[in-house]
């Protein structure tokens, strides 16, 4: 049974249309990915399933009373919002009777009281009584604190409650727009499990293809503003694909074919075109408009990486490394590796576990607290970083490729900048364009247009796969593939990791980093594939409805109540950290104070850039720091306290 049909909807962008004609339906329990390339519209199809935006032509036919949930790709803002209020919002017709009840229940006049059996009575159409037991029972089921502010979770967490909003009133359509951007491989594991709990359906846009193999019934393509449904495996639609191309790259050349023709035979001159022959002038003067609005393919992106002179056989040697976060907790305890010229590594572990600064460290940019790192002789270095840091946002992108010059040598052949560009989808136009202008997927080709125009025997990338389309991603691979130096990556992306690494180096908590040979795939057969999570964000499910109000923890019985104040008591050294955490919180506090009005001076932003850039990151990374050392005060003192 249809849920929601697409009758020939249009809708353009300016001159570019991105949905010419759609027909499509959505049935009941579903899960369809929606694929395109970066630009094709498919948020602009998001948008109009939310009613954000209207079509051009063409109308959307719901079912009647249908209920969606919208998981958007932006993170919410991480303020002073409690996560049962974000979650609330789910609802917001009940919410809004349930407010105005709770208002008028006290009232006793005649309109009141009329009023209020109004609202009683819609509130039970909605099943709205039963609201805040649905908001207790899926917070406890996603692990959330609902008295947990937002900005105090990772982005992770801030991801959980965004999709328990989109759940709690039991939606029949969930529309998730790129649901794994930025999430690390537990959290992805986690979301795939939830969805596949969910009854309803599922349209999801999303460029991980692990994520999409795992969880899609069907595919829908966006393509030139047509829509093509494929239904099955993502593995069956790469093969109905390819075949579909095939089919049209051979209509096209026979249509081609025939225009020549006509072509050829328009020329010949007067006598060819007698009364009896206007037809086929007419026929030709079609066959030529509908060439003109033949819609090319968007060519592939043309990564090229500029080679360098070999490096030494011996890459980099760490020898008994060990490394902490500013609060105490280890980083890396005691590793010791050696990368070889050739060797692929990929690293492994949750968001917030050390990647970076154990790349860092490799590396040579940062110190370790004990041990010693020995880089190998002739590196070249290419560095693709994830913060984007390289590239000057006011600049265009043909300035921060170009660097004060008009070409680039690659492999010992010069080009010129905007052809270089054009390899990486970047038009005349667009090269003109400023770097803070640039969609996610743009800015990630710039980076990668810089990276691969520097030569190179070392390439680091840190998390280079987020926003990229599918088709660049598995170029990006053919090129990793070729390229005989090193690379050392980390990355989410479960698939890509499979397609590049040959060994991985994986954080098994409390500072144990453990190496494995292959992928990510061949280390899950390995050990199982569990990534210990020490983050100080995560809020464990057996506490999360303790701090729940009576009156919002409807349907929570004693018993569970009880069960959850159950704690572990604090060994010495969890209370000997717990009685460290307030002089610590209180010398980031003094810190951050004094940052904060060295910013606040007038003359601050006036002065070096540099200096400007050193105190901003600074400030912010001292706050990120407090912000951790905060919640782990809070976690060991509610541990302290179920002592009791």
């Amino acid at each position: 049974m249809s849920i929601v049909r697409f009758e020939n909807v249009s809708l353009a962008y300016g001159l570019k249309p991105l949905l010419k004609d759609v027909t499509f339906a959505i049935e009941a329990g579903d899960k369809l990915c929606l694929l395109g390339r970066n630009g094709e519209g498919k948020s602009s199809l998001m948008s109009l399933l939310t009613g954000a935006q209207q079509p051009d032509s063409g109308q959307l036919i719901f079912e009647k009373s249908i209920k969606m949930g919208f998981l958007p790709q932006d993170l919410p803002a991480a303020d002073d919002q409690r996560v049962a209020e974000i979650v609330a919002e789910g609802a917001p017709d009940i919410a809004a009777l349930l407010r105005e009840f709770d208002s008028l229940s006290s009232e006793s006049d005649q309109k009141s009281v009329a009023r209020l059996a109004h609202l009683q009575d819609q509130i039970e159409a909605l099943d709205g009584w039963n609201f805040q037991t649905r908001i207790a029972q899926i917070l406890k089921r996603f692990g959330l604190n609902p008295n947990a502010e937002m900005r105090t979770l990772s982005g992770g967490w801030r991801r959980r409650v965004l999709l328990a909003r989109a759940l709690v009133d039991n939606p029949d359509l969930l529309l998730l727009d790129e649901p794994t951007n930025h999430l690390d491989i537990n959290t992805i594991r986690w979301l795939e499990a939830r969805l596949k709990e969910f009854n309803g359906a599922v349209l999801f846009v999303s460029h991980d293809r692990a994520f999409v193999k795992a969880l899609a019934s069907g595919i829908i393509e966006l393509d030139r503003g047509q829509l093509r449904a494929f239904r099955g495996s993502y593995e069956n639609y790469l093969v109905d694909k390819k075949k579909q191309l095939e089919e049209e790259e051979r209509q096209n050349a026979l249509f081609d074919k025939r225009l020549s023709e006509e072509e050829v035979w328009i020329r010949k001159g007067i006598k060819a075109r007698r009364t009896r022959n206007e037809g086929r002038v007419r026929a030709l003067k079609a066959m030529r408009e509908e060439r003109m609005a033949r819609l090319e393919r968007q060519g592939k992106s043309q990564l090229n990486i500029a080679a360098a002179e070999l490096s030494g056989k011996q890459v980099i040697e760490a020898h008994d490394i060990s490394h902490a976060f500013e609060d105490g907790r280890p980083v890396i305890q005691a590793f010791s590796t050696t990368i070889m010229r050739g060797d692929r590594v990929g690293l492994i572990g949750v968001n917030g576990a050390g990647k970076t600064t154990l790349m860092r460290i490799l590396l040579g940019k940062l110190a370790p607290e004990r041990g010693r790192v020995k880089l190998g002789t002739k590196l070249q270095i290419a560095y693709f970083d994830q913060l984007r840091e390289g590239l000057d946002p006011e600049k265009t992108v043909f300035e921060n490729v170009a660097d004060g010059h008009d070409h680039v040598e690659l492999n010992g052949q010069s080009r010129h900048v905007m052809s270089y560009l054009n390899d990486f989808l970047f038009t005349a136009e667009r090269a003109r364009t400023p770097v803070k202008a640039l969609s996610g997927g743009e800015t990630n080709r710039l980076l990668l247009a810089r990276l691969f125009a520097k030569p190179a025997n070392v390439i680091v990338l840190d998390e280079p796969t987020n926003d990229l389309d599918v088709e660049t991603l598995e170029l990006l691979e053919e090129r990793l593939g070729e390229f005989d130096g090193t690379i050392l990556l980390t990355s989410h992306d479960r698939d890509f990791l499979d397609q590049v690494v040959t060994s991985t180096m994986v954080f098994e908590g409390n500072g144990r980093v453990a190496e494995y040979v292959g992928g990510f795939s061949e280390w899950v057969r390995q050990t199982g594939g569990e990534l210990a999570d020490e983050s100080a964000f995560a809020v464990k499910a057996t506490n999360s409805i303790e701090e729940v109000p009576v009156k919002e923890a409807v349907g929570v019985t004693k018993s569970d109540k009880a069960e959850t104040r159950k704690a572990k008591k604090l060994s010495y050294k969890l209370q000997r950290e717990l009685d460290m955490l307030p002089a610590q919180i209180e010398a980031l506090e003094n810190e951050i104070a004094k940052l904060q009005a060295q910013i606040a001076a007038p003359d601050f932003f006036n002065g070096e850039r540099a200096e400007v850039e050193r105190v901003t990151q600074a400030l912010a990374q001292k706050e990120g720091v407090l912000e951790e050392t905060v919640n782990r005060w809070v976690e060991l003192s509610e541990l302290a306290e179920g002592e009791g």
